[in-house]
């Protein structure tokens, strides 16, 4: 699972672009705890959610022209430069072009070879998150898009991302793990869309995990707080109880209660 032992490839960072930062910050303040610290006069209005003094992830109010409400999860990278340039020998697209982000690392957004828009993150002081795998912090990302191999060379030739197929109830899940890294540290996920009635009317996109004491106890309060429900606490053997929800300005997510990992 997901750890802030961030290795190249791995998610790094994750940050969330709303309508309503205010709004936002009470939602996920509401659900796990959040609360938002601006990063700073010069930063645009992004700031940290910050969990018991620990960033769990970023985020900043945005307009309709910027793209819809929705969370963004970046990877690792050393050189900005060279993983842009390897989407675009890849037919994946620079989304937004590498930039410092003052002395914190430097940045970038691009689109895989379906036009799923992720981040880079070339860490300077910034290195990531501080707490992944905990309640209330991010645990595991998953990619839904129509064409898994199309899907995996991609991510192969920008990060070098080794796939594995786990059994899985009705069939197999395609899991990610940094190149030559071990089973335990996969961090996501491949499904394709068609493989799931409540994904197969979207678009491809990248859905993040974020862990939880209580699955159903957080899916009542999301619905108190204004969010949606995408898909009810289900329980994934050897897994754990998940549930898919929207925040009130449609940004989608996951959470899990994830199974005891066996030592």
């Amino acid at each position: 699972m997901l750890t802030t032992r961030f290795v190249t490839g791995a998610p790094n960072w994750i940050d969330l672009g709303t309508p309503d930062i205010d709004g936002a910050t009470s939602f996920y303040g509401g659900l796990f705890g959040w609360q938002f610290q601006s990063a700073g006069p010069d930063s645009g209005g992004y700031g940290f959610f910050q969990l018991a003094g620990k960033t769990a992830a970023g985020g900043m109010q945005t307009t309709p022209e910027q793209g819809p409400p929705s969370w963004t999860v970046y990877f690792q990278t050393p050189d900005a430069e060279s993983t842009a340039k390897a989407a675009e020998h890849a037919k994946g697209s620079v989304l937004m072009q590498p930039m410092d982000v003052m002395d914190e690392g430097r940045m970038a957004i691009l689109g895989d070879e379906a036009g799923v828009p992720f981040g880079i993150w070339q860490p300077g002081r910034l290195k990531g998150i501080d707490v992944a795998g905990d309640p209330g912090s991010l645990t595991w990302v998953e990619l839904y898009t129509r064409d898994i191999p199309a899907a995996a060379a991609f991510y192969y030739t920008v990060f070098g991302w080794e796939t594995s197929a786990t059994p899985f109830p009705g069939g197999t899940y395609t899991c990610i793990n940094p190149a030559g890294a071990q089973v335990e540290d996969m961090f996501g996920g491949v499904v394709a869309l068609a493989d799931d009635p409540i994904e197969a009317g979207s678009g491809a996109y990248w859905l993040p995990y974020f862990e939880v004491s209580d699955t159903d106890a957080t899916v009542s309060k999301a619905q108190v707080l204004g969010g949606k429900v995408r898909m009810p606490a289900t329980d994934v053997a050897g897994v754990g109880r998940i549930a898919k929800l929207a925040d009130p300005y449609g940004a989608r997510f996951a959470v899990i209660k994830s199974v005891p990992q066996q030592s």
